[in-house]
């Protein structure tokens, strides 16, 4: 049998992924691009039920960083969803949509935080706020559920409004506690 990793428990009872999706929507997000994420499953699953977004599943996130950049110069909203473990591979293209005062949205799931059991995603966790400064994004905090649509919100009229690039960066702690089990078929 495979081992897998799934959610424990979710550390909170308010769906803020509903929230988030609402906030997006309001905001004329009309492209979703993600590699598949636990922590964003339901945001995708929303997305994909939408028929005014269109959804692309990425093989890599700078993928998503070149689409919002297509999607505003093609006159749509984009938003970006990806793991704190993928922001790594996002540097590079960062500096084409500061160069280019192109907005980015992305929303990040954070690892290597609270009750992280996989040692492997806490380099990157501890390093993605400092790779989003450094190339000059800004970066905002969802810590508690019930502040989902005000952060986003607020995110979303920076990059939109703003021409700015915004990472929001949801703590670990809403999307649960993981842990390896055993798959069954």
């Amino acid at each position: 049998m495979d081992q897998i990793a799934v959610h424990q428990d979710n550390a909170t009872g308010t769906d803020w992924p509903v929230a988030i999706y609402r906030t997006l929507k309001n905001f004329g997000v009309a492209q979703v691009s993600y590699v598949p994420d636990a922590g964003h499953s339901k945001l995708i699953k929303l997305s994909h039920a939408d028929a005014d977004i269109k959804t692309t599943v990425l093989t890599t996130e700078e993928e998503g960083v070149a689409l919002s950049a297509g999607a505003w110069l093609g006159g749509d909203r984009a938003v970006l969803l990806m793991q704190s473990s993928g922001v790594g591979n996002c540097v590079n293209m960062l500096s084409l949509m500061a160069s280019c005062r192109f907005p980015l949205l992305t929303l990040v799931t954070m690892r290597g935080e609270w009750a992280e059991f996989n040692p492997w995603q806490i380099p990157m966790g501890r390093a993605t706020p400092q790779a989003f400064e450094i190339m000059g994004t800004t970066v905002l905090r969802l810590e508690h559920p019930d502040d989902a649509e005000e952060v986003i919100s607020a995110a979303a009229s920076l990059a939109y409004d703003g021409d700015q690039q915004v990472a929001v960066l949801i703590s670990q702690r809403m999307i649960g506690r993981k842990k390896w089990t055993r798959e069954t078929h």
